[in-house]
């Protein structure tokens, strides 16, 4: 049943059944399903046995609405949204599912009544190691939100034996081990092996010429078992449940195949099946080498294969129209570059499969696919050599540079003798495929993800295009699910603004706002500064267990977490701590609120100078933990292996939200917002999504510092920045820098001698030391704001009663209406 616009909000109302009558239900079921899967009772069973008991039963109801979600999208034929994603960093799903399906209260009075600590058993879920930063995580909000709003669409992504890899912490050193989150089985999983397609890697191509047509023969290939595996996306509260659909790459030979008494066939077919596997078995491998970029190649080429087929094939099994309509039907969405190979795969699936030509194949791609950018990072724009392309696909080479040979003949049409501009554009130039140009040149819509960052993309980065397209430019800002983010990892937050302004924000968070009234309310202050003492108390319990540091709950917990990168500008941080430090050797008696500062981060494998940044962190926390001269005022901690779970612990009790990088290089953040939603003040650059945050909140409820993404870029374009003068000039950064060599962190005077000369010799690429001052006196505000508690807490509820904004329910509105042309569909 699709639900018109109009209907929309009465539809948002329709809750979804218990799926447990009560108590007593749940319990019996309970019992039964543990002993039926796990041959224990009750007293015998681990902590492990529950949480597969529980999972089992709750992806068991789940099912039913599961098919009738699916039966009665092809039926209507509904239009639907597949959104293909490299990483999608889902975290755990038992509590979100609960809190979706309404069924919290029921199974945790059941669980203690049978004397089971709900929490234990929540702790058994290994994060699914399907992603690494805000992207993946970007993608779980969205999927999420399309839920929940009853929006018809679905995730296409790879299901990764290992994730990126478990962060472990020796010496400070970050050392990486296999995240092997499959060891134990999914229990969301369903393994759909009756949907395998093949895909099919390297070989030639062979031209012939049949009754006028050009047909094009693809021999000698390799062929790759593309298995599906699906999870449950579930609505909150409502009947939909869409489907996260997930690769795995499998030999498509048998070992009959190699079947041979010769021991070199043996160890040919194990080489062979090792080869295939790896395909999906880790999430980014290292590209610094040749074999690296082939295997991430074959990864992006191997999901948009895999995806595109198998939509392909139910829409054809569903539907007697013909594809010629296909984006009346469906639009494939390209999650950053990654994913762009859908443009080249779905003509080769049209013209070699269908017998499209290629005006209407074209026609047919570039009206149903449609492309986000996630960055102005240069080095993030992907680019392939041809000859690595031309090997490995050898028939999606052949599009791709008829592609660019058509795109560039109608560029020189408009621009005769232009040929830096044609160059500037060009898919192909350079002996390099230029992934954001295909992705570009073969969608509908390209889109940003906050003001700032799409104005950057069409005033600068990507000027060229958007004189040429200018229509297919819009912004989408990010947004984050209240739902996981607010009411699953502070749920006594939740239940306080509801007490207050009713529960309609739940489904409606733009009604968050109402909380304004309540800024200055002293019994609401109350309120919001006991939960968060009581989160801090929590995560002050968990640090401790984890590292053996005590931090004092009543200092401004002031926190970092997020990948560790150069412009994210974790090191300014650290000069700051270094600094304070400084003030406190000085003198242990000055005035100040004291300070527990908490960083989570993974630098990439091959990141050097990032796995460096870690390393001082560590060693900058193991001189300020041990110095009890300080008197404890200021305490430094890492959490290793940061991951979703961990940020449903640390953001609630969060006082500080660093949002520090260098103003124009980060798009959006998400990081920003969930500590926004749960009360955090952000001190931060006007970067990204702080420039709408800022907009909204007031100057006054918001920290901001340093310079401007037009200084920024102007600096870039024009130079005129010499970081040297300001270590000559500024006798702070001079001390901070020089305890880098003179031993100050330790014996070993040269260990980060890396980071000096990085910021002096290359001229301090992130501005560290031009936005220190700015940074420091903005920390300084911090420090007297903190200590007026009513005026602190007023600023927190303005920053909660605004975030309503940025939720990904108003983000996915937008693309459902704005791009992707779907709507609200009633599931019955």
């Amino acid at each position: 049943m699709r639900v018109s616009n109009n209907e929309n909000h009465e539809a948002l109302k329709i809750e979804g059944s218990n799926i447990f009558a009560d108590k007593q239900t749940f319990m019996k079921e309970f019992v039964q399903t543990l002993a039926t899967n796990s041959s224990k009772a009750l007293d015998e069973a681990s902590s492990i046995d529950f949480y597969n008991t529980l999972g089992t039963m709750i992806r068991s109801h789940v099912s039913k609405n599961w098919i009738s979600t699916n039966k009665q999208y092809n039926q209507s034929g509904e239009k639907q949204v597949y959104y293909f994603s490299m990483e999608f960093l889902m975290g755990r799903l038992l509590q979100s599912n609960m809190l979706n399906l309404n069924i919290l209260s029921v199974v945790n009075e059941g669980l203690e009544e049978l004397g089971i600590n709900f929490a234990s058993i929540s702790e058994e879920e290994h994060d699914a190691g399907l992603g690494n930063g805000g992207l993946g995580r970007l993608a779980a909000c969205f999927l999420d939100s399309i839920a929940s709003l009853q929006l018809p669409g679905h995730g296409c992504g790879i299901r990764y034996k290992y994730g990126l890899f478990e962060q472990k912490l020796i010496d400070g050193y970050q050392v990486e081990l296999p995240d092997y989150w499959l060891k134990e089985d999914y229990v969301w999983e369903v393994r759909r092996s009756d949907r395998s397609v093949n895909v099919r890697f390297g070989g030639y191509v062979e031209t012939k010429v049949v009754d006028g047509d050009i047909l094009f023969d693809h021999k000698n290939y390799e062929t790759v078992l593309a298995v599906p595996y699906d999870v449950p996306v579930v609505g909150f509260e409502n009947k939909t449940v869409n489907t996260l659909r997930l690769w795995s790459a499998e030999p498509s030979n048998s070992e009959q195949d190699f079947h041979s008494s010769n021991r070199e066939n043996y160890y040919k077919f194990l080489n062979y099946k090792r080869s295939i596997e790896s395909i999906s078995e880790f999430l980014y491998p290292d590209d610094s080498h040749f074999e690296g970029k082939k295997l991430r190649l074959k990864q992006q080429y191997f999901l948009v294969s895999a995806g595109l087929q198998s939509i392909l094939n139910s829409y054809k099994r569903r539907s007697n129209q013909s594809l010629q309509d296909l984006h009346d039907k469906a639009t494939f969405h390209i999650n950053d570059t990654h994913p762009a190979l859908i443009v080249p795969e779905l003509m080769r699936i049209l013209m070699d499969d269908e017998g499209f030509g290629w005006d209407e194949a074209w026609e047919i791609t570039t009206k149903t696919c449609a492309y986000t950018n996630h960055t102005t990072l240069v080095e993030a724009l992907e680019k392939w050599p041809v000859s690595l392309f031309q090997e490995l696909l050898p028939r999606i080479y052949m599009i791709v540079e008829e592609i660019n040979e058509r795109f560039c003949r109608e560029l020189w049409a408009k621009h005769p003798g232009e040929y830096d501009r044609i160059s500037d554009l060009a898919i192909i130039a350079h002996n390099q495929i230029r992934m954001a140009h295909l992705a570009i040149v073969g969608s509908f819509s390209v889109n940003g993800v906050a003001k700032l960052h799409t104005e950057i993309l069409k005033q600068r980065e990507m000027n060229n295009f958007y004189t040429v397209f200018p229509e297919k430019f819009n912004n989408k800002t990010n947004g984050i699910t209240h739902r996981r983010w607010l009411m699953n990892s502070n749920p006594k937050l939740s239940s306080y603004i509801t007490e207050a302004i009713g529960q309609r924000w739940i489904k409606q968070p733009r009604d968050l706002i109402g909380l304004v009234k309540y800024a200055k309310d002293a019994a609401f202050q109350e309120k919001i500064a006991k939960v968060k003492l009581d989160n801090k108390l929590i995560l002050a319990d968990y640090i401790k267990n984890k590292t053996g540091i005590i931090v004092d709950e009543h200092s401004i917990f002031d926190v970092q977490v997020k990948r560790l990168h150069a412009y994210k500008r974790q090191l300014l941080n650290v000069f700051h701590i270094m600094e304070l430090y400084n003030l406190l050797r000085e003198n242990p008696n000055i005035d100040m609120v004291p300070r527990t500062f908490i960083f989570g981060a993974k630098a990439a494998p091959s990141y050097t100078f990032a796995k460096k940044i870690i390393k001082l962190i560590n060693t900058v926390a193991n001189v300020v933990n041990n110095d009890p001269y300080i008197q404890g005022k200021l305490k430094v901690v890492f959490l290793e292996n940061y991951s979703v779970s961990m940020a449903e612990k640390i953001i609630p009790a969060a006082d500080v939200s660093e949002q520090i990088s260098t103003a124009s290089k980060e798009a959006s953040g998400t990081g920003n917002m969930k500590f926004m939603m749960n009360g955090a003040l952000t001190i931060g650059t006007l970067d990204g999504a702080n420039v709408e945050i800022h907009d909204m909140v007031g100057n006054e409820n918001i920290f901001i510092f340093g310079l401007t993404s037009e200084q920024v870029l102007n600096y870039y374009n024009y130079g005129g920045y010499v970081a040297r003068d300001i270590y000559n000039c500024d006798p702070r950064v001079r001390t901070v820098l020089d305890q880098l060599l003179d031993g100050f962190c330790g014996n070993d005077k040269v260990e980060f001698k890396d980071i000096y000369y990085q910021i002096l010799s290359n001229n301090d690429e992130y501005f560290v030391l031009k936005d220190f001052d700015s940074y420091v006196e903005a920390h300084q505000k911090v420090d007297l704001n903190y200590r007026d508690q009513k005026e602190w807490l007023k600023k927190s509820i303005i920053n909660i009663a605004h975030s309503g904004k940025f939720s990904s329910d108003r983000t996915i509105s937008e693309y459902a209406t704005e791009i992707w042309g779907i709507r609200p569909f009633l599931v019955e």
